[in-house]
């Protein structure tokens, strides 16, 4: 396993297995890693000659008051669970190495990026597609993978990628739980104990919401209203609780097969985001 930490270095290197014809596969992440991470790693790892992981805490996706500067970050950890799961390079840049002085330059994905996370994070996935356009440019991957938690980021990408003809497959992977059903998420470390119990009732109303369609219920405003209420039974303040189509992430009134119903909610100071697909 290589560490690269320039962009020309890293560049140098895909080019070498490019003339190969070698597969390169691509995980993005933040660093901390856990077992929702080291998922999608394996899943890359099957389909890859070559497999890459970048660790990158993006500061563009970062709105003021949100938590840059305290995102957990421990390399050192990271780059052992890397070497276990067999991955070739790893793209460990700077700041200042992705973002030159005087960068001024985005993309957008203008109305996916609008709602849900997006409402209450105006700018976060503006710098999301940023960096990813940017993490693709550098390494010219056959295909990346993506985590299904965060639902409405795979959209994005995946609707950028079409919009700008970028040669690149997206895969997404499985919501990785902890024993208690809680998603996998590098901020469950800021949850105290009390939060961390609480947190629990998101996967247990996304359940309930499961069931209930399952059941014949399929009044969207009804599942809705008993989510919140769970929810707020247990010590969570609602940003959303939403059921919207899996590709447009327009609300829908009736639930069917393909309904993304979708949650995020704070939990003393954290803002921790779940979902479950009809």
């Amino acid at each position: 396993m290589r560490l690269y930490k320039k962009i020309n270095q890293i560049k140098k290197s895909i080019q070498k297995y490019k003339r190969e014809r070698k597969i390169i596969g691509f995980v993005p992440t933040m660093g901390y890693l856990h077992k929702g991470h080291l998922s999608l790693i394996k899943i890359a790892r099957k389909k890859a000659d070559i497999l890459v992981v970048s660790i990158f805490v993006n500061p563009t996706q970062f709105g003021p008051g949100e938590d840059f500067s305290r995102y957990p970050r421990n390399m050192e950890r990271d780059l052992g669970l890397l070497e276990k799961e067999d991955v070739d390079m790893v793209f460990y840049p700077a700041i200042k190495e992705m973002y030159s002085e005087g960068f001024e330059t985005f993309v957008e994905v203008k109305e996916l990026s609008r709602v849900m996370c997006g409402k209450s994070r105006p700018d976060h996935f503006r710098g999301v597609t940023t960096v990813v356009l940017k993490l693709f440019n550098i390494v010219e991957p056959d295909f990346a993978v993506f985590g299904k938690k965060d639902f409405q980021q795979a959209v994005i990408i995946k609707r950028m990628v079409k919009d700008l003809n970028l040669p690149i497959r997206i895969f997404t992977g499985p919501i990785i739980r902890e024993p208690d059903g809680l998603a996998m998420s590098s901020r469950n470390t800021y949850l105290n104990q009390t939060e961390r119990k609480n947190a629990t009732v998101l996967f247990k109303s996304l359940k309930w919401a499961k069931n209930a369609y399952n059941n014949g219920v399929i009044d969207s405003k009804k599942i809705i209203q008993k989510m919140k209420k769970m929810i707020k039974n247990s010590g969570g303040q609602i940003d959303y609780v939403v059921a919207v189509d899996k590709n447009s992430l327009k609300p829908v009134r009736t639930l069917k097969k393909g309904t993304l119903i979708a949650v995020a909610v704070y939990f003393g100071k954290t803002r921790l985001i779940d979902n479950i697909l009809l």
